[in-house]
């Protein structure tokens, strides 16, 4: 056998191995649960809570926490990222409590206490689950969906299928496959990947104010993919920017509490252009083609 084609075999069977492994492990690669015992007990100081469990049809318990609001204003369905559960993830809760809102918060199967297989198929229909549950007790006027990282492509999908009164997207991604592409670009990602979640795809199908909230400074989700998204519904779309902000410290900056404030708290009014400068466009310079 030529020197060249033994090279060629091996490196083909690299490569095989390779797709192989992140194929098979992709899910333990994405995802980092944190798994709870069924009688852990959800403390938050200065919270109330309400914990409840809800059995899908294919026999999966899903885990929620319910944070209530003195005089609820609405009812914020936060969608959060890829690791932990929900036991780290509630104290962000407050963030929507203290302006007067309900917060509901699940765990994806796998995480905490909930249990089921995890598919991007199963974890979709799962937030709808969900989803038809809060509809039953409020109108959807009253419902704001938050998705962060993770989260805001299942956010999206969400938006995409039902009217909420608003969806605010934390740190969002153009897809999950472009942001694994850029860490093995050599891939074929798109064969490969378990959970594609085309957020860009979703979002054209969404009715209601969009909101997007990211920090330039994001080693993981860079900032231009909200650039990007931005550009999908620009005249339904509002690009909030942290400056300096990371992928996990948002939270951190007193720009973003104002931000997530003026946002919950706005009411969407039509914008009056008449007496505008809508229309006025700047003068182009012409050539002077008079000759002396």
């Amino acid at each position: 056998m030529p020197y060249w084609l033994s090279v060629l075999l091996i490196v083909i069977g690299v490569y095989l191995v390779v797709s192989l492994t992140l194929y098979f492990l992709q899910d333990y690669m994405l995802f980092k649960p944190e798994k709870l015992p069924k009688d852990f007990l959800f403390v938050y100081e200065n919270q109330v809570i309400e914990e409840y469990n809800i059995t899908t049809r294919d026999g999966a318990v899903i885990n929620s926490l319910h944070f209530k609001a003195t005089k609820p204003k609405g009812i914020v369905f936060y969608l959060k990222g890829n690791s932990k559960s929900i036991k780290g993830w509630g104290k962000f809760a407050v963030d929507f409590t203290r302006h007067g809102y309900d917060v509901i918060m699940v765990d994806y199967r796998g995480f905490g206490k909930s249990t089921g297989r995890r598919t991007q198929k199963n974890i979709k229909r799962d937030m709808q689950v969900i989803y038809d549950r809060i509809r039953e007790k409020v109108s959807e006027n009253y419902i704001i969906l938050y998705g962060r990282s993770l989260g805001s492509g299942f956010a999206t999908k969400l938006a995409s299928m039902n009217n909420p009164r608003m969806l605010i997207l934390d740190a969002p991604y153009y897809s999950l496959s472009k942001v694994a592409k850029k860490f093995i670009p050599f891939m074929p990602l798109s064969l490969l990947i378990k959970f594609p979640m085309p957020t860009y795809k979703w979002l054209k199908y969404v009715n209601c104010p969009i909101h997007i909230i990211h920090g330039t400074d994001d080693k993981l989700i860079p900032y231009k993919s909200s650039v990007r998204l931005s550009k999908i519904q620009p005249g339904n779309t509002t690009l909030y920017t942290v400056i300096g902000g990371g992928h996990k410290d948002l939270n951190t900056f007193a720009s973003y509490h104002k931000m997530l404030g003026d946002i919950i708290n706005s009411q969407p009014e039509p914008v009056d252009l008449e007496g505008s400068s809508i229309h006025v466009r700047h003068a182009a310079k012409t050539k002077n083609t008079t000759k002396p």
